[in-house]
């Protein structure tokens, strides 16, 4: 058994991937027999921190306010900072981990790597692509932040990421080892799945064929790429409308192309979708396409995999490790119109095709269930503990 302190940047009841799969890992971890708790960031610096058992799980919430700039922040930025370290050290003492893990690195880091030198508790840190893919680009614009994952990626006992495009890019700029770093992927609960009601979709997706995409409607998701794509396809193929679900800025730029290139009435904004909608949604769709710009890693992939749906998935990024181009998906450079349209053409129009890959994907996402992902966790926890305790490391299978 190992107590396993998950620090993520964010977690429930806000919504978003990193959330979900800590959640998912720390409920995998307990099932496998180790001890969680969570430990995370509160949105407003100000509030005081909270402790609340959430899925049977103990949530610690601290301000986690990064060193200030600007002279008017210092004050706080102190004081609300040591602060929440000597209450996260109190927490050491009364859950005495033996790992901190760290999960897409932000103020989150910052702290678990102040506090890891503090109490000598390993620290673990696993990057989520949260260096190329936050909306407003805070690692190239935050020298403070730069600067403290370089320290964490240093003090880190083990360092891992969803994919090896993720590592590359620790290495190119955030001072990575070239070789230390381990891939870990990220999971799908499959029981989830299986136990979801059916939920109620918005208009028209009940109604009509489609084609789906999910995600934040930001320029890096590509669902730009996405619209040119299919205003280009031959329209005798265009059998069924396109859906994109989900909010962000980039909605109304998006809602303007779909007008300008003539396709309005074939292209559904639906906006967020719950957890049981996304199911029923995957389910439901002809294909489902994610056409970022570049991704990490993808979990949307692994939830149509799951719901056994053809996928066509961006050929830039993480998607390429373990996505197998003609096998269990279709790999697509989005900046390629022709082709991002040749490919819709061609399994929409394919009904062989669409069978061949949605069945190869159902089964390939039993490798990506959270248990198997959890021990590889576990693993990466046990080659610490055996690093500090001066035994062998153990080979992390990816």
């Amino acid at each position: 058994m190992t107590r396993v302190a998950l620090i993520p940047s964010a977690y429930p009841p806000s919504v978003g991937g990193v959330e979900e799969l800590t959640r998912h890992l720390a409920l995998a971890l307990v099932a496998a027999g180790d001890e969680v708790e969570v430990w995370t960031g509160i949105p407003d610096d100000h509030a005081p921190e909270t402790v609340e058992v959430r899925d049977g799980l103990v949530v610690r919430r601290f301000p986690m306010p990064l060193p200030a700039t600007r002279v008017s922040a210092v004050s706080h930025a102190t004081t609300t900072g040591w602060r929440t370290l000597r209450s996260m050290r109190r927490a050491i003492s009364t859950f005495r981990p033996d790992v901190l893990h760290v999960q897409c690195f932000g103020p989150n880091g910052t702290y678990a790597t102040a506090l890891s030198r503090l109490s000598r508790v390993p620290l673990v840190v696993t990057l989520q692509g949260e260096t190329m893919m936050d909306d407003a680009d805070i690692f190239d614009s935050s020298q403070v932040l730069r600067t403290s994952l370089r320290a964490g990626i240093r003090a880190a006992s083990a360092v891992t990421a969803c994919s090896a495009f993720t590592l590359a890019d620790a290495v190119a700029r955030f001072g990575l080892t070239a070789g230390r770093g381990q891939v870990v992927v990220n999971g799908v609960s499959l029981e989830d799945a299986a136990g979801a009601p059916t939920a109620d979709l918005p208009a028209p997706m009940g109604d009509v064929a489609y084609v789906l995409a999910l995600g934040r409607v930001v320029d890096k998701k590509g669902f730009d790429l996405l619209l040119a794509g299919y205003a280009a396809m031959d329209p005798t193929l265009r059998t069924a409308d396109l859906v994109i679900g989900g909010t962000g800025p980039a909605l109304e730029r998006l809602e303007a192309q779909a007008e300008e290139s003539g396709i309005a009435d074939r292209v559904h904004f639906v906006g967020r979708l719950s957890r049981e909608q996304v199911a029923t949604a995957m389910a439901g769709a002809r294909v489902f396409v994610m056409p970022s710009r570049l991704e990490p890693f993808g979990i949307v992939v692994l939830e149509a995999w799951r719901a056994g749906t053809p996928v066509v998935a961006t050929a830039r990024g993480g998607a390429p490790e373990y996505v197998r181009d003609g096998k269990d998906g279709l790999l697509v450079d989005p900046f390629d119109t022709a082709a991002m349209a040749n490919v819709l053409g061609r399994v929409l129009a394919d009904d062989r095709l669409r069978r061949s890959i949605a069945v190869a994907g159902r089964a390939r996402v039993e490798a990506f269930a959270w248990p198997r992902v959890a021990e590889a966790y576990r693993a990466v926890y046990r080659s610490v503990l055996g690093d500090r305790a001066g035994t062998p490391t153990e080979k992390v299978a990816s």
